[in-house]
């Protein structure tokens, strides 16, 4: 990678300020004056003339005919970027832990659009969300699995969803724990026919690191411990629009890189 450090640190340095980062957020939703910025941000005048001077020599914001300020494509694409690293700042203490995977880099400039969520601990907790997405789905149930936690409430739930016809795609890998009873329960369900008739598909991965459960309105993820094991006490789970074209993408982008499924492949 040939990063120019020093233009890079110089455009951290400018960034580094409350107010001009508040300024930029401000004008990404409308054009606004320097007696307006000052209102919208309980400062004095000068104050914002101020960063608005330094923002203007570095391209962040221009000005129009009437004294309006408004934000550069250059500071457009910063107020893009930025809630990518303000989700990694913000999620630093729970990365000690935690690892990224074999995420690609594609999805890692994105990582912005998970900050909207809502963290849930606890084996137990996570159980309990995970059975409500699937009971919540009305169109479709799409999941990559490290682990298939087969309850009986989440195995009635998935078995009334296909019997309604709803789509549920499943991505496995062969270290997936998959529960003794597993096949036994496949076959008194009869899940084979929703298999054949498309409404249940299967495939398998090599490896999986991230776990992700989507419904048509609502996802969750769950990233790998330093190891590389799933840490299924620690779930992120959101209904922001953002958080769930990442986490679909994200499963959709798996699915056409995974395999067929091959049942004797699976963990005994």
């Amino acid at each position: 990678m040939n990063l120019d450090a020093q233009k890079t640190a110089e455009d951290f340095l400018e960034l580094a300020s409350e107010q001009r980062l508040s300024i930029m957020f401000l004008l990404l939703e409308k054009k606004l004056t320097i007696s307006q910025l000052a209102k919208e941000l309980d400062a004095s005048p000068p104050e914002i003339h101020r960063n608005i001077t330094r923002m203007l020599k570095n391209k962040l914001v221009e000005k129009d005919n009437d004294s309006h300020f408004t934000l550069t494509v250059f500071g457009k694409i910063v107020c893009d970027l930025l809630p990518s690293f303000s989700f990694v700042s913000q999620a630093r203490t729970f990365f000690e832990g935690h690892d990224l995977g074999n995420l690609e880099i594609k999805f890692i400039q994105r990582l912005g659009a998970l900050q909207d969520h809502k963290k849930i601990k606890g084996f137990v907790k996570v159980l309990e969300k995970w059975t409500e997405i699937h009971n919540n789905s009305e169109k479709y149930l799409f999941n990559i699995l490290s682990e298939v936690p087969y309850s009986k409430e989440i195995i009635d739930i998935v078995e009334k969803k296909l019997k309604a016809g709803i789509k549920i795609n499943s991505i496995f890998s062969e270290s997936t724990i998959i529960p003794d009873e597993r096949k036994e329960m496949f076959i008194k369900k009869n899940f084979q026919k929703f298999v054949i008739d498309g409404t249940l598909e299967r495939k398998m991965t090599d490896k999986i690191s991230l776990v992700t459960l989507v419904n048509e309105k609502e996802a969750c993820i769950i990233f790998p411990t330093k190891t590389g094991a799933s840490d299924l006490s620690e779930m992120l789970y959101s209904k922001d629009p953002q958080f769930h074209e990442w986490c679909l993408d994200y499963f959709t982008h798996t699915w056409n890189n995974s395999g067929s499924f091959q049942e004797d492949k699976l963990a005994k």
